[in-house]
């Protein structure tokens, strides 16, 4: 892109501040959960009730791990080549004092799994049989268990062993295993035609369900427990790395520091326990809401129709996954439109979800997404929002290393960096050095994220209203309590939702809370 040096103009934007209890804020959820407690949190200590699912060793590893969550974990010394002082890490404290909830390791909902089954079943030859007899082992336990127990469970934790994060995605190649037959061809990969289908009467269509799902065992998790509970994926040397050693004695993975795995963990747990998120962005702007949209090609359908979903996330911070119609969206290589009737079915959906919430519409609603709207979809999302609803359609791209932006000092440039390039569209960096933090995390030179104003119903916003939003939305990742996301929550999770509701166990119910689905 060439543009005349003298319209570059560089802007800062200051840290988003996040609220905790007691109307305190802080601008780092570590800092603010430790001396405050989470935003609109339990007056009183609340317990929690967990679900586990997975191998002895596996439930073993996460009553240990559990003991050490509600005791406190404190951040190991540094290494040689550490400074002394890292910021970026904190000891937990304790799940208790940090959230205010708890629960009794010893008095899980443990359901065990055969390890042998597990290992048998990632053998299958074909990759989508493989990993749905993996994925029912797990998720026909907690069928089992519903129609047999009295008593809710709030989360679903899955403790699986190191074979199935191996050999049960859909990069995975099992290379040097022994497979075993199965019922599908080892090679086949979708339906087979109908013609095929009746050649031999004893041929159950219900076998070839697999294929309408993608071979990848997170998302067959994630799209069963949809209409269930929330759920959490964990790996057992996540909880325990000293139990899986190389030759050399040393752990096989290189995994977080136990406090910050804790950190992580705590407040996805928190998140998808309670009712409100752990923290909220302060100074958010009333009557303002933002969507993230996705589109996902749908496996296994012979007219490649595409799958388009919603994100809504409101100034809580809290999010509404909605399912919008599937049909032929893909128009180009990279293109995707909706036509008229399925974009003004979409956004009235997510405008009568903030309504009930609120009361009343929204007074601006932002789009945002990594496509462009074509005059047809953007006419009917104008048509569907209310006369007063102003909508503004925002595109947000990663950048590959086309724009670089340096200063002076041993760090790179500082976060909340934008570059001006007119008055729709910016530079904006989320990720760099971080002054509260006195450090970059990261590899290399950050990358900015390239921001484009589109369109807007009624008036156009100001470009650094639009860039102090995107900052915000860069601190609500409650799937861990990091200091701050590269990408908004809107763009950040858009492939995950996208990822499972093309699933085919996924396809049925309405609209769901975000928290089911990271």
């Amino acid at each position: 892109m060439r543009f005349p040096e003298a319209s570059l103009i560089v802007d800062h934007f200051d840290e988003p501040e996040l609220d905790f209890r007691h109307d305190q804020r802080s601008h780092h959820p570590k800092d603010g959960l430790f001396l405050y407690g989470p935003h609109d949190g339990p007056r009183k200590l609340r317990e929690v009730r967990i679900g586990v699912v997975g191998t002895s060793d596996g439930i073993g590893h996460f009553r240990s791990w559990s003991r050490r969550l509600l005791s406190g974990i404190p951040v190991p010394p540094p290494g040689p080549t550490e400074k002394k002082d890292r910021l970026h890490l904190a000891d937990f404290a304790g799940l208790e004092e940090t959230f205010g909830i708890t629960f009794d390791p010893d008095r899980l909902r443990s359901l065990t799994v055969e390890f042998d089954a597990i290992e048998r079943a990632t053998r299958v030859q074909n990759m989508h049989e493989a990993v749905d007899a993996v994925a029912r082992i797990y998720t026909e336990r907690v069928h089992k268990f519903r129609r047999n127990e009295e008593g809710s469970i709030d989360v679903w934790m899955f403790v699986v062993p190191e074979i199935v994060y191996e050999r049960c995605r859909p990069e995975s190649r099992r290379t040097g295993l022994t497979l075993v037959a199965g019922k599908t061809p080892k090679k086949q990969r979708a339906r087979s035609p109908q013609s095929f289908l009746f050649m031999d009467e004893r041929f159950d269509p219900r076998i070839e369900d697999v294929f309408d799902d993608i071979p990848d065992f997170r998302r067959h998790i994630k799209a069963t427990l949809l209409s269930i509970a929330p759920s959490q994926i964990l790996r057992e040397s996540t909880l325990e790395p000293t139990a899986f050693l190389n030759s050399a004695g040393y752990p096989k993975r290189t995994t977080q520091d136990p406090a910050t795995v804790a950190w992580n963990i705590a407040t996805g747990l928190y998140y998808k326990t309670q009712d409100r998120p752990p923290w909220r962005l302060s100074n958010v702007r009333e009557g303002v809401c933002y969507i993230g949209m996705v589109y996902k090609n749908l496996p296994n359908n012979r007219d490649n129709h595409v799958c388009c979903a919603a994100q809504m996330f409101l100034s809580e911070g809290d999010g509404v996954v909605f399912r919008g119609a599937n049909g032929p969206w893909k128009t180009g290589k990279y293109e995707y439109h909706l036509n008229a009737d399925a974009a003004k079915e979409l956004l009235e959906t997510v405008i009568e979800a903030y309504r009930d919430l609120h009361s009343e519409p929204p007074k601006e609603l932002f789009i945002h997404g990594q496509a462009s709207f074509n005059d047809e979809e953007w006419q009917a999302f104008c048509q569907a929002a209310p006369k007063g609803t102003n909508v503004v359609g925002v595109r947000i791209r990663p950048t590959g290393g086309d724009a670089k932006l340096f200063r002076a000092g041993d760090y790179p440039v500082i976060r909340g960096t934008a570059l001006s390039l007119d008055e729709k569209n910016a530079y904006l960096w989320t990720s760099g050095y971080v002054p509260q933090l006195d450090t970059y995390i990261g590899p290399e030179t950050p990358n900015p994220l390239m921001v484009t104003i589109l369109r807007s119903k009624h008036h156009k916003p100001e470009m650094r209203t639009v860039l102090a939003d995107i900052m915000g939305l860069t601190k609500i990742n409650y799937n861990s309590c990091n200091f701050n996301d590269g990408l908004p929550v809107t763009v950040r999770f858009a492939k995950m939702v996208g990822d499972i509701l093309v699933m085919g166990s996924a396809r049925e119910g309405g609209p769901q809370p975000f928290k089911y689905y990271i």
